[in-house]
């Protein structure tokens, strides 16, 4: 029996061909669809799980998020600097880290941040060193750089119109090992490099050593005076990009209360789950500041991709349910053009047991080719799009099979084990000689 339906599929290859084609690509629709989705769930929970509270201004949340822990460009509104200096003496808080970004380098983001985000959320270093001085850099596992090249930041991207930083360069001191998260296409500098690149940050300075070297009202009207002129010399800066830093200059991570520039996020550690509730509603009630747990985001974002992944669902489930009409209705055309064929088999003393087998098992071998070329073309696609996805946002979306993925491919299996029935039982029924009269 198998013989004679691998030499009829033989013989009839190009239909069967086909047929299977189109089973495949109405499977893998689905199947690419429920991957994807599930992809991007692991995917973005696993970038953001070493983040635990965020903390910036009253605003969008799902874009603070997007901002701060999957690093996509966005002007975010500031916060004042001493709630990071509050975080950071808070017993609640394990740690506390500033983020500032807005600049880049051949396409990834320039991060401002310090040594202790950097110890805290990486994995280690694959070469090189973390930043000891305000002009080197740390760069991500995917940043095709290397240890010693130097950096010239851009204020934006030059391709949406952003423009050189002139006269500031970093230079690459260490490269962080993979961590799957879109830090690895990151280009991490001092958080206090980043503010006087954009001429933050030396007035505050300045402040701070005339306030302990000075006490005299004299001193202060001449420091007032300096200031003022100082502004007028940022504005002119600022007309032509930034201040500029000092490349050897000392990394400072000891900061003073009303010396700290404002900052579009701050990443926090609480010591535990309970302080984590306390932090967040502290920050979130004072109108000043807003806290959410990134989870919080993702969990919403994920309720819109589950809508989206039911409207695509019932688009491949229409799609697969016009296959295996079209199917049917070819396969009960194709045994009615084989009557003189089955009749000839029934004369030849075939039982009416094997034509239906023959007709039956012919039908179910294309449907569960195409069944499984189906789930084998939607892995592929998902494979395809979870690479494209990780080298445009720089965190990985892990592709695999789960157990429903299993129940989904018997639950297939089944339904052409069924549809294969109908042709086969008009052949059972069909008598040899009104077939060869035929």
């Amino acid at each position: 029996m198998i013989r004679f339906v691998l030499a009829d599929l033989k013989r009839l290859w190009a239909g069967s061909v086909v047929i299977v084609l189109l089973i495949a690509l109405a499977v893998a629709l689905g199947v690419g669809v429920s991957l994807q989705e599930r992809a991007l769930r692991l995917g973005s929970a696993r970038a953001a799980e070493k983040f635990d509270l965020v903390i910036g201004a009253p605003g969008s949340e799902t874009q603070l998020i997007l901002s701060s822990v999957f690093l996509q460009p966005s002007a975010l509104p500031l916060i004042s600097g001493d709630n990071l200096i509050d975080l950071s003496e808070d017993p609640r808080v394990d740690w506390a880290a500033p983020v500032g970004f807005g600049d880049f380098h051949a396409g990834y983001p320039i991060v401002g941040t310090t040594t202790t985000l950097i110890d805290r959320t990486g994995s280690g270093f694959a070469a090189g060193h973390i930043f000891d001085v305000e002009g080197e850099a740390v760069i991500g596992s995917a940043v095709d750089l290397a240890i010693g090249e130097t950096i010239t930041p851009t204020h934006g991207r030059l391709s949406e119109g952003g423009h050189a930083h002139g006269g500031v360069t970093y230079t690459v001191a260490g490269k962080l090992n993979p961590t799957g998260t879109p830090w690895d296409r990151a280009i991490l500098v001092p958080i206090q490099a980043v503010w006087h690149v954009h001429g933050l940050g030396h007035e505050e300075d300045e402040d701070h050593d005339h306030e302990e070297e000075a006490g005299h009202d004299d001193h202060d009207h001449d420091h007032d005076h300096a200031e003022e002129a100082g502004h007028h010399d940022d504005e002119d800066e600022h007309e032509h990009g930034h201040e500029g830093i000092d490349p050897d200059a000392p990394l400072d991570e000891h900061w003073h209360r009303g010396a700290v520039p404002g900052l579009p996020a701050i990443l926090v550690k609480p010591k535990t789950i309970a302080d984590a509730y306390k932090l967040r509603q502290e920050y979130r009630g004072n109108g000043q500041t807003l806290a959410v747990f990134p989870g919080e985001v993702l969990t919403s974002l994920y309720a819109t991709l589950g809508d989206m992944k039911k409207v695509l669902s019932v688009i491949a489930a229409g799609a697969q349910l016009l296959v295996a009409a079209a199917l049917l209705l070819v396969t009960v055309i194709h045994v009615g053009q084989r009557r003189r064929q089955i009749g000839a088999l029934r004369a030849f003393g075939a039982p009416g047991g094997a034509v239906f087998g023959i007709v039956w098992l012919e039908l179910f071998a294309l449907v569960a080719a195409g069944v499984l070329l189906g789930f084998a073309l939607g892995y592929a696609a998902a494979q395809v799009l979870s690479g494209i996805f990780a080298a445009e946002r720089g965190f990985g979306l892990p592709v695999a099979f789960a157990a429903e993925d299993g129940v989904l491919l018997l639950v297939l299996l089944a339904v052409a084990a069924v549809l294969a029935l109908l042709p086969a039982v008009l052949a059972y029924r069909q008598a040899p000689a009104e077939a060869l009269r035929g």
